[in-house]
């Protein structure tokens, strides 16, 4: 069913920015957080080669989206042309490195050289923590959107990023031990941050649509893609069953992605117009200002 259209002053649905603008988060989110955790393994001396891998191709199928997205892939070259003002662009610098370190790193690692190895992850590891940040500022910069340009939501776009990628790496090693303990760690406070979020953002006000939309998603997004995983990384640690940790591992990433979805192609009311005094016909004085579609005036 087609969404309808809204006229007049009050907020629309953006429309520059779809499902494929969405999965660019989503992979971008994923692929960096599975390479930060990747050094983490690495310097734990877990194995760590097969996170580094499944995370530059996480990232790559979020950079290939953007090209879908912009219909021209010739035209992905005018994203290098604005360091100095676009956190698209700094991304899109920060790739190369990531792309250049990490492919290095695991090319080393193949051939026995395990310090070249662990010299080329840790730059790929530096270049992804700033891929990561980049991308939650390119949606604090997009000031027209008030549920993007909320600070709250930038420790929310840090910590799912390593969340969904902790919940993959619980998949890659098989449900160990420690794997499932960092995820049982990440999704607290991924759960705390998303809170946060939610509240700030009525609290300072918004498009009553995004916090409709927001509000039908927080108390799945909270009770699958958080409570539920954490309960079956707590069975599978005491119980010692890795499959329970795997399964938690798949949820919690999967529902990080839904909630980076929904915000992007759904949560995401323009501003709107906002009258700083009413006028009035003839005699008499102006009322207060109004903010048509907003939670609060």
């Amino acid at each position: 069913m087609r969404p309808t259209v809204v006229s007049g002053p009050w907020p629309r649905l953006q429309r520059a920015w779809d499902i494929r603008a969405a999965c660019n988060f989503i992979g971008g989110g994923t692929g960096t957080g599975l390479i930060l955790l990747a050094l983490a393994a690495a310097l734990g001396g877990a194995d760590w080669l097969p996170a580094l891998l499944l995370g530059l191709l996480f990232v790559g199928f979020g950079l290939t989206m953007v090209l879908f997205e912009i219909g021209r892939p010739w035209r992905a070259l005018n994203v290098f042309l604005h360091p100095q003002t676009s956190w698209m662009t700094r991304e899109g610098v920060l790739a190369l490195p990531l792309f250049g370190a990490g492919v290095a790193a695991a090319a080393a690692e193949w051939l026995g050289w395990h310090g070249a190895a662990l010299a080329g992850l840790s730059v790929a590891a530096v270049s992804a923590a700033g891929f990561l940040y980049c991308q939650a500022r390119i949606l604090r910069a997009a000031r027209g959107i008030p549920s993007w340009r909320e600070p709250a939501l930038t420790p929310y776009i840090l910590v799912s990023g390593l969340t969904e990628g902790a919940g993959l790496l619980a998949v890659v090693h098989a449900g160990a031990p420690w794997a499932s303990v960092v995820l049982l760690a990440l999704l607290l406070v991924r759960a705390g941050v998303w809170h946060h979020y939610r509240e700030t953002l009525a609290r300072r006000g918004a498009p009553a649509a995004t916090l409709e939309v927001l509000g039908r998603l927080t108390p799945r997004l909270l009770a699958v893609g958080h409570a539920a995983p954490a309960g079956l990384l707590v069975a599978a640690l005491t119980l010692q069953w890795p499959p329970l940790a795997v399964a938690a591992g798949l949820v919690a990433a999967g529902c990080g992605w839904r909630a980076k979805l929904v915000l992007i192609t759904r949560a995401a009311q323009t501003q709107g117009f906002a009258i700083p005094r009413t006028p009035i016909r003839g005699r008499g004085t102006s009322r207060t200002a109004a903010k048509p579609g907003w939670s609060s005036q």
